[in-house]
């Protein structure tokens, strides 16, 4: 003891005060920080790893060895308790291991210059061998043992895969209505079916290794112009018409490029005026009227024999010569239609048609965006439909009054703030009908005093007939909707085989991780879906629904625990686990609460507006379902005209300011549920691709996909699994294409099985579904946009790249 107590109170070095003073105060931290977590119903670890921390640092201050066999038996229990808590997953057990893991090679580090060597003639050589060191990198190297163990698995992988007889019989069932040539592009999914499938077959798993870049096109176009609002993106999948691309940028320019060369032919500019109060400044694509044929109904305009439709932020719907790039005279007033025609609550930039329209062989049907949770005085959410030829209102479908369709009399005005349809529709011509993906009445996360007409089509697929506007099925996603849940996804049309039948369906992408399958005739469903008991308890004034719809095929995410937290460090994870316990969370469909709450999936979707793809012969699917929890908190409003969740300032200009909810009882907080260093509290995989046999109901595969190259300071392509926002694109030849994905790559893969084959490199965040054709040369063409999305902070830019196989 003597000894002991001389040591103590000998000089003790710079480096063994510091780093036991480092440790001390991270003791002190974990131990305050863990008794909280505790105090709260959660984990008692990082309460005793503080306490742990405290003494070792208090051993190491006094240059004790005993530090050494103490942080052994430390390090050994941590990886005990964090392989119960989550198993052989790498990502897991590195966050709750990676600070203690480094603070003990540090000891080991250390010990030469702390801890001199023992003389062998020394009585206390038996008790102050080097033993705890040894221990210590015993248990360190356990830990490396166990990582190398989990870097060979993937828990979260599903291995399988897709027979290629499939959903037979083979291609002479595929689309019956597809009449669109095998090398061309001509609507948004390539089709009014929304399959986003080629039917070339050039490209193969044996040979897309081979891909390289044919020629690069620079638009000039980038967002970071004055007026321009964070969500400022290069969205657009082209048109291919004949031997020309056909695009529109972001601030509303349409060109047209050759397909085989990439040179620009012409450009317009629609030059859109003013300062506008814009959420989103997008354009998704255009859309094409062929030339009509003698038996068509819609005479031909001898201006404009075709037509491309491009609608502006300014909510105007432009026909242009898509030869000539000139504006179509005859058609609306001077080559336009006005869509402030009609509508209330006038706010220039606030309401337009960020996706393209649909064109049948003798209407336009048009949807718009209006402002997501600005006010509860915002615009209709009305869907019309024009002649395609004159440009004239045939009839209008308003949500907030549905059985009314006949076109609105001069002087009229359509319903104020009712559900409108901000993403791409699809449409059968053949049954006759129009299907819409319809949004929420704004606000999204308190519907207090919706009427019995916006609970009905609020978060809904709605078909109407083509003809007369009216409703012939409607099927609801989410009851009462208080989670902006809107339907964000284009449905896809398909036949399957489904119990020996062939079923003309619907498959319909939801946010919240479904796919639908219905029967689009009617709207039953086809695979089975199920009521389930939702969490209760609104705001003050509101109500939950009491079940909400589950299908067959769901990729809803489990249920959170605190064992799910995540984050760089065990120190911005225990954040996490605090957070956890501190907001509100019941599970999915957990209402928004003035406490905070948990909402996974957040309003970024499993699905958004990419959709998915789905090859017709064999009736699959190739998804990209993405997991990010956000948060929701309501903010109790006093009046209509405070600012208070504007975290970033006043909005600049003419901008709005998103969540006020101006009218409504509360404003909104929504963000997604990351740690202070702004890492996601969930952990990864974050995003995934997955193959689905539709015809069977069925998930055959699903991997993680993507790296955080671009998404960490350190820019490490670790394969983590990360989000995409853009959709997929399917080929004959069984290979998918993704452009997406947060780490500025294009990505082919086995539809099989989903193994990835190729990717290459993109100068920009690549959130465009790519699409592909044949060039005059007779080759099948990748077409990838590049050009950043401002929400997601992926890379901004302007490139079209077509990408070709190389020549033996």
């Amino acid at each position: 003891m003597a000894a002991v107590l001389s040591r103590v109170s000998a000089p003790v070095p710079f480096l063994a005060r510091l780093f036991g003073g480092v440790l001390l105060l991270l003791g002190f931290v974990l131990l305050a920080a863990g008794g909280w977590l505790a105090s709260v119903g959660g984990s008692w670890y990082y309460a005793l790893a503080g306490l742990s921390f405290a003494v070792i640092g208090g051993l190491m201050w006094g240059r004790l060895r005993e530090a050494y066999f103490l942080y052994a038996l430390f390090f050994l229990a941590s990886l005990i308790w964090s392989l119960w808590e989550v198993g052989v997953d790498w990502w897991p057990l590195a966050a709750r291991l990676d600070v203690p893991w480094i603070i003990g090679a540090l000891m080991l580090a250390l010990l030469p210059r702390l801890h001199p060597a023992v003389p062998d003639t020394d009585p206390r050589r038996l008790r102050w061998s080097s033993r705890p060191s040894q221990a210590l990198m015993l248990v360190l190297l356990a830990f490396v043992v166990v990582a190398v163990i989990s870097w060979t698995r993937d828990l979260h992988a599903q291995e399988g895969e897709i027979p290629d007889t499939a959903g037979a019989p083979a291609a002479a069932t595929a689309a019956a209505s597809d009449n669109v040539p095998a090398g061309e592009w001509h609507a948004y999914g390539r089709t009014s079916f929304g399959q986003r499938y080629s039917p070339l077959t050039q490209i193969t798993p044996q040979n897309v290794s081979n891909l390289s870049m044919a020629w690069e096109f620079r638009t000039g176009d980038m967002r970071g112009q004055p007026g321009d609002p964070k969500e400022t993106t290069f969205e657009v999948t082209p048109l291919k018409i004949g031997q020309r691309l056909f695009l529109c940028t972001p601030h509303q320019s349409v060109l047209a490029l050759d397909a085989t060369t990439g040179k620009e032919l012409w450009r317009y500019d629609p030059k859109v005026q003013g300062q506008l109060a814009l959420q989103h400044l997008t354009c998704r694509g255009l859309s094409y009227q062929a030339p009509p044929d003698a038996a068509a109904s819609a005479p031909a305009s001898a201006e404009c024999p075709a037509k491309l439709f491009m609608p502006t932020a300014d909510a105007r719907l432009i026909a242009l010569n898509p030869d000539t790039g000139k504006v179509c005279q005859s058609f609306g007033k001077g080559g336009a239609i006005d869509l402030w025609a009609g509508m209330p609550n006038a706010r220039p930039g606030a309401y337009y048609s960020t996706s393209p329209v649909v064109v049948t062989q003798r209407l336009l049907i048009v949807g718009g965006t209006v402002l997501d949770n600005a006010s509860t005085k915002e615009q209709s959410g009305v869907i019309r439909a024009y002649d395609i030829s004159t440009g004239a209102l045939v009839w209008n479908w308003d949500s907030g009054n549905p059985d009314v369709t006949t076109p609105l009399s001069a002087g009229q005005k359509y319903v104020p703030n009712s559900p409108n349809s901000w993403s791409v529709a699809s449409a059968d011509e053949q049954l006759g009908l129009v299907y819409l993906p319809m949004g929420n009445q704004p606000p999204d996360q308190w519907g207090g005093n919706r009427s019995a007409a916006v609970e009905r089509y609020s978060s809904s697929v709605v078909a109407l007939d083509i003809n007369t506007g009216q409703v012939r099925w409607v099927f609801q996603t989410v009851h009462h909707d208080l989670w902006d849940y809107d339907v964000p996804s284009q449905p896809v049309l398909v036949e399957l085989t489904v119990n020996g039948q062939r079923v003309p369906a619907l498959v319909q992408p939801t946010k919240q991780g479904e796919l639908f399958v219905l029967d689009r005739r009617t709207g039953a469903p086809i695979h089975p879906v199920r009521e389930v008991a939702a969490p209760q308890g609104a705001a003050t004034g509101d109500h939950t629904a009491p079940t909400q719809p589950v299908s067959a095929i769901s990729f809803e995410p489990p249920k959170l625990t605190e064992k799910d937290m995540w984050g760089a460090t065990m120190l911005d994870q225990l954040w996490c686990r605090i957070a956890f316990h501190s907001l509100r969370y019941e599970g999915r469909f957990t209402p928004p609460s003035t406490q905070g709450s948990i909402i996974n999936p957040g309003n970024f979707g499993v699905f958004n507006w990419g959709s998915i793809a789905v090859d017709p012969v064999r009736g699959i699917a190739f998804t990209t379902p993405a997991v990010l929890a956000f948060t929701s908190q309501l903010v109790p409003r006093k009046d209509d005209t405070t600012m208070l969740v504007q975290d970033e300032g006043k909005p600049s200009g003419s901008l709005p300011a998103l969540n006020e909810n101006y009218g409504a009882p509360f404003a909104s907080r929504m963000k997604p549920f990351t740690s202070p260093l702004g890492v996601p509290c969930q952990a990864p995989p974050w995003g995934t691709v997955a193959g689905v046999d539709l015809n069977t109901g069925t998930v055959a595969w699903r991997h993680r996909n993507g790296t955080v190259r671009d998404l960490s300071p350190v820019p490490v392509p670790i394969r983590m699994g990360v989000p995409s926002l853009g959709g997929p694109l399917m080929t004959a030849g069984g290979v998918a294409f993704l452009s997406g994905s947060m780490d500025n790559y294009v990505r082919a893969y086995d539809v099989r099985n989903g193994r990835q084959l190729w990717e290459d490199r993109l100068p920009a965040g690549g959130q465009a579904t790519p699409m592909s054709y044949q060039d005059a040369q007779g080759r099948q063409m990748l077409l990838v946009i590049a050009g950043g999305h401002g929400s997601t902070g992926t890379k901004p830019g302007d490139y079209v790249r077509a990408y070709v196989l190389k020549q033996p």
